[in-house]
Formats: C-alpha cells, sequence, structure tokens
C-alpha cells in the first residue's frame, strides 16, 4: 500500500492518501480511531506509532484481522467474560498486543461537552445495540485497563443506527473529561451470538483561539484511517479546521458479502 503526500507551504496544508479497505472481518470504531483500527494494514499510523508497532508484535491478528475482534455468546455479560487488563483485547490472544498500558497510542483530539458523530465501520453489517463508555477522571494510560477505569454507566447508547457509505454513524455528546482518556465501545449483535468490543485513545481539549472563543469542531477529522473497498467508484472526504485542509482520495470497489 502507497501513500502520497503532497504539502503546500501557504498557510494551508493539502493532503491526500490513497488507501483501500480489508479484505473481509465484521467492524470497529475509526472515529475515535480504534487501536485495532490504527494498527490495521491500511492505516498510515501504523510504521509510525511504536505502540503499533509493538501491538502487532505480540499479536497474530494484527494487521488482517483489525476489524475482527469479536467473542461468541457474552449475551451482556462483559464484565463477567472480559478479565481486567485484557479489555482491548477482549481476552483474545490474536489481539493481545492492544492490552500494552503505554500512553503514546494513536489518539484523537476531540472537544469536551461537544456533538459528535461516532463512526463504526461496519465490513460485515449486522444489527445490534453500540454501548460507548469513557475511562473516569485521574485515568492512567500507563496502566492496564480495568473495568473499574470505566465508568459505570455508557454515556451513548444506540440501537441498529443507520449503515452510511460502510459506517455506522451514532449522533451523541462527548462526555466532559480533559486530558488523555480511552473511549470503550461494545457492539452486542442480535442477529449473530458475537459481541465486539474496541479502544479508542482520544485527548479532550478545550482549545481556544487568540480571541478567546472556542475553536470551531471540524465535521471530521481525519486520524490516518479510511477504508472503503465495499463501495464502488472513487471516494473522497474533504475536512476544513481552520487554516488546515486535509483531503483523502481512495478507490472504491465494491466487496462480496459474507458472515
Amino acid at each position: 500500500m502507497r501513500h502520497r503526500i503532497m504539502g503546500l507551504s501557504t498557510g494551508i496544508l493539502l493532503t491526500t492518501a490513497l488507501v483501500t479497505g480489508p479484505a473481509g472481518a465484521h467492524g470497529a470504531l475509526e472515529n475515535p480511531l480504534s487501536r485495532a483500527a490504527a494498527c490495521g494494514p491500511e492505516s498510515p499510523k501504523t510504521a509510525k506509532s511504536a505502540a503499533c508497532r509493538a501491538a502487532r508484535a505480540g499479536s497474530s491478528g494484527l494487521p488482517g484481522d483489525w476489524d475482527n475482534l469479536r467473542v461468541a455468546n457474552v449475551a451482556g455479560r462483559d464484565r463477567q467474560v472480559i478479565q481486567d487488563g485484557r479489555l482491548c483485547s477482549a481476552g483474545i490472544p490474536a489481539f493481545k498486543g492492544l492490552d500494552l498500558a503505554r500512553a503514546d497510542w494513536p489518539a484523537t483530539t476531540l472537544r469536551p461537552g461537544a456533538r459528535f458523530t461516532f463512526k463504526y465501520r461496519g465490513t460485515i453489517p449486522h444489527k445490534g445495540t453500540f454501548r460507548l463508555y469513557v475511562t473516569k477522571a485521574g485515568y492512567d494510560p500507563a496502566k492496564p485497563l480495568k473495568w473499574s477505569d470505566l465508568e459505570r454507566k455508557p454515556f451513548l447508547k444506540a440501537t441498529d443506527p443507520k449503515l452510511t457509505d460502510g459506517s455506522y454513524a451514532i449522533k451523541g455528546r462527548l462526555p466532559d473529561r480533559n486530558g488523555r482518556h480511552l473511549i470503550y465501545t461494545i457492539w452486542q449483535n442480535s442477529d449473530t451470538p458475537d459481541t465486539y468490543y474496541s479502544c479508542s485513545d482520544v485527548i479532550f481539549s478545550a482549545a481556544r483561539n487568540s480571541g478567546g472563543a472556542p475553536l470551531p469542531a471540524p465535521a471530521y477529522r481525519e486520524v490516518g484511517y479510511s477504508s472503503s473497498s465495499w463501495l464502488a467508484g472513487v471516494g473522497a472526504l474533504l475536512a476544513i479546521a481552520g487554516s488546515l485542509i486535509t483531503l483523502a482520495l481512495w478507490p472504491r470497489h465494491r466487496r462480496a458479502g459474507g458472515k
């Protein structure tokens, strides 16, 4: 896979990337970017991130099966089935590198309390309920993630959200946090016995511009991952935030269905 980057020194940065999607599997959170997606085969983060290199060294499921992190027959008993320290891998040995306790995982910058559309890539669509949790104040990313690090109740919940351009769009409001945290996503299928798990590292920042007013939140912040092998033609994504313009282009190929 080749990624082509072009920069302009006129106050505007233009970035283009040509990427393709994974060969198969089922899904993972792409915005904010999950660890599995960040360390997947199509992500530019993989080669640049020391955390991803370490995760791949200890995980036979990475990078190829980044969207297949699932456990059967959990049936809502997540805290009983998934052990402390293994939340990001869901206890699956092939993904154990995702549990590494370190503070340099690729992270998405978010504005606390802002409205936000979470995007969950559905490489094979399913019915089910999404539950999103955030870590408590005082969370330490340098320690193994435990259930007690997460708020007891999800800050966002959605059942059978709409699948648009290969991703489930889940609209809600971001939790009120500051600094580095983790968003833990559980997708419990209703049409299969499987439950999917995703860890997304985030940085909550209430940045302000020189005039003291909050910075406008971009409609979408591209963090280095794009996948659309089940679509036809060519896809494009344009994000504008202040003087930064990011353009992502990728070929679209219709994929065969799967289970």
